[in-house]
């Protein structure tokens, strides 16, 4: 995700939508389903923790995950999933299908690393190489365990009387880089029934909150250039515009919902000062809790631009780089989730990691959560964080849901280097493995229970509402292969 995320509101599994109380047969189909995914994932933790140490050594940022999609393409081909790279006009991107017929249960993973967090798995500042990317959203978890997920629900689709289809969805760039948005377009989760997920955190829960739609794009205008001191009056500055937008966005500030989030960059001012620029540059990101909103507030930006073009004799033109819908909670999956997380539960610190989250701990400011909560496991979250991600379209084409768990040290936040160093040691590992665990028990219900993909798409239709039109404002602009590149 973007940023970090807080939330506003806490609900017990009673307060999600009520499933259906399972028959004395299911109850036995759950708990042989149980034992044999548990024991699979369990059999494999030693080479599914190997797998991601490796990708986060890669640490390969957006669509630049080369090595680390290749890695897990290879981990799904192994395991008897037949896989197809290259997807959505994405090298990095790929899917990798096992089964026939209905219902298809997507399992998303990512991959991606961040700029400048390089980090070694140490519990004090110690970059590996300066400058250089490091995995502070814990991708390289994120993509491991849903490949675990994947593999673990195939080996017991065989030879057992489960029906339906595992679609793994490889997706590249979430960080600013909106793969999935291009994945969506290219129809891969057309035929999906519901879509089963996970991300790194500090505690383990079920997320059936929201997220922040964001629209995001450069804004450049073009003057002419000339001797700031010598022949002003012959220039028209860039930067004039690029100041005049800037400060009616500050203005806007005041009359757009008061949850709107706006900011801005100038990512190119000019040369030097004794010439008046022929061309400049800011980046602005608006967030808003529904996108619906957010269109027609990125439009009125849009019209300062024109409105700073016109009054500085300036042209402008605006590329959108980036657009993510707000995240569309399915409380029935939610409930079918997090009883399957109870049932999985936590894991305890050995000494050296509690040793180690003791130190880390040193380096995180505020009051601190208690250390041992990657034991216990949270009520469902609801509410509207303050992040944004591309998995936010997925969930209005597609029933989506998505569990947290403990894969950082307690209190710490995304995007850091703190999050760098638990996720390269075995505190990250063993908050993957309860991931997996917990999207493939939630996986195979879906499959076992033929029910439950009705009940949830039921919630989903209702809470689209009848007017819902998906669209996006990446229209048809080609996935930004090099956002990334130095």
């Amino acid at each position: 995700m973007q940023h970090r995320t807080t939330f506003v509101a806490l609900i017990t599994l009673t307060g999600l939508a009520a499933v259906a109380v399972p028959t004395p047969v299911t109850l036995q189909a759950q708990a042989d389903d149980s034992k044999a995914i548990i024991a699979s994932i369990d059999s494999k933790a030693v080479s599914y923790n190997d797998l991601a140490q490796k990708i986060w050594l890669f640490a390969e940022v957006g669509y630049q995950e080369t090595r680390s999609s290749a890695l897990l393409q290879a981990q799904l081909r192994t395991a008897g999933f037949n896989v197809t790279g290259g997807v959505a006009e994405i090298p990095t991107a790929f899917v990798a299908v096992w089964g026939s017929g209905k219902p298809v249960i997507g399992i998303v993973g990512e991959f991606d690393a961040l700029p400048g967090l390089s980090q070694a798995a140490a519990a004090e500042r110690a970059p590996i190489s300066d400058n250089a990317p490091g995995h502070g959203c814990g991708h390289h978890l994120l993509g491991t365990g849903s490949a675990a997920a994947a593999i673990a629900v195939k080996e017991r689709m065989s030879g057992t009387r489960h029906g339906g289809t595992i679609k793994f969805l490889g997706a590249p760039a979430e960080e600013g880089g909106a793969g999935k948005v291009y994945m969506l377009r290219a129809g891969l989760f057309d035929d999906v029934d519901a879509v089963v997920t996970w991300h790194p955190y500090d505690q383990n829960f079920v997320n059936a909150s929201s997220s922040l739609a964001v629209v995001s794009g450069k804004v450049r205008f073009h003057g002419i250039a000339a001797h700031a001191s010598g022949a002003p009056e012959r220039a028209r500055s860039a930067l004039d515009a690029v100041e005049a937008m800037d400060y009616m966005v500050n203005m806007m500030r005041e009359h757009v919902p008061s949850d709107t989030r706006m900011h801005y960059a100038i990512t190119n001012g000019g040369g030097t000062p004794n010439v008046v620029p022929a061309f400049a540059e800011a980046e602005h990101w608006v967030r808003h809790n529904d996108m619906r909103i957010l269109d027609g507030i990125w439009d009125r930006l849009v019209n300062a631009g024109r409105g700073a073009a016109l009054g500085t004799d300036t042209k402008m033109e605006v590329e959108v780089t980036g657009a993510v819908w707000n995240v569309l909670p399915n409380m029935y999956l939610s409930s079918l989730m997090q009883a399957r997380l109870e049932q999985v539960g936590g894991f305890t610190y050995t000494p050296d990691e509690r040793a180690f989250a003791e130190t880390l701990r040193k380096s995180l400011d505020g009051p601190l959560p208690a250390l041992d909560r990657s034991s216990q496991v949270f009520p469902a979250r609801v509410g509207v964080g303050g992040g944004s991600t591309d998995l936010g379209d997925v969930s209005w084409r597609v029933p989506t849901v998505q569990v947290h768990t403990a894969t950082w040290v307690p209190g710490t936040p995304p995007h850091t280097w703190q999050a760098v160093a638990a996720g390269g040691m075995s505190i990250g590992q063993k908050g993957m493995i309860v991931a997996a665990k917990t999207m493939a028990l939630t996986a195979i219900d879906l499959l076992n229970e033929p029910a439950h993909i009705p009940k949830a798409h039921a919630e989903f239709e209702q809470a689209r509402g009848n007017n819902y039109k998906y669209t996006s404002r990446l229209a048809d602009r080609k996935p930004p292969l090099d956002y990334r590149k130095q």
